[in-house]
């Protein structure tokens, strides 16, 4: 769930601190951890778009053949474990801080866009990377077949456009609460600055 704003302080009840998972030194190794998974996916996904460029549009072929056999070959680890840790991270931040899992539309759909993506991984991407080295072999003893990687530009653009969009909602914190608060313990009911700490 790439990536949460670092300067923004987690919203708090009107009487009490509601009890956390992490303390403040844990959740801040956490979160660095979430921010450097985060910053390693978008990472792959620019090197993913490197070698995606570079197999369509190099000169040489011998070049072209290198691209998409390394493409085959290492894409699917690196983006799977920088998802997961991601992910992993993501939820340890919400449930060990008052943001919460479910209390916020920005976190659910953070966390709703970083589980599509690892599945994303796992069913659409993994299974096509044999057939993508196979087309960098091919390639490289002369034989040509551009249908056979027309669509490998798509993973890059919606990966780097999604994480794009759930860096926005890590800063901006758009839609507020889920839930508002029914009132404080006073019996006065819950303002906008109670139930969105921005």
């Amino acid at each position: 769930m790439p990536v949460e704003n670092q300067t923004a302080v987690p919203p708090r009840s009107t009487t009490r601190s509601r009890r956390t998972l992490l303390g403040r030194r844990s959740r801040r190794v956490v979160l660095l951890i979430h921010l450097l998974a985060a910053g390693s996916w978008i990472g792959v996904d620019v090197v993913v778009a490197v070698l995606v460029g570079t197999g369509a549009l190099a000169s040489e072929v011998a070049t072209r053949a290198l691209a998409y056999q390394a493409l085959g070959t290492f894409l699917v680890t690196p983006m799977l474990v920088a998802g997961l840790t991601t992910l992993a991270s993501g939820v340890l931040l919400g449930l060990g801080s008052t943001w919460g899992l479910a209390r916020y539309w920005w976190v659910v759909i953070k966390l709703a866009l970083n589980i599509i993506m690892c599945v994303l991984i796992i069913v659409s991407l993994a299974p096509g990377m044999p057939a993508v080295v196979a087309h960098g072999l091919a390639l490289a003893d002369g034989v040509e077949d551009p249908a056979a990687v027309q669509q490998l530009i798509y993973p890059p653009v919606v990966s780097l456009t999604t994480l794009g969009l759930a860096s926005w909602l890590g800063v901006f914190k758009p839609g507020g609460r889920i839930r508002r608060r029914r009132g404080t313990s006073a019996g006065v009911p819950a303002t906008r600055s109670q139930t969105r700490p921005d």
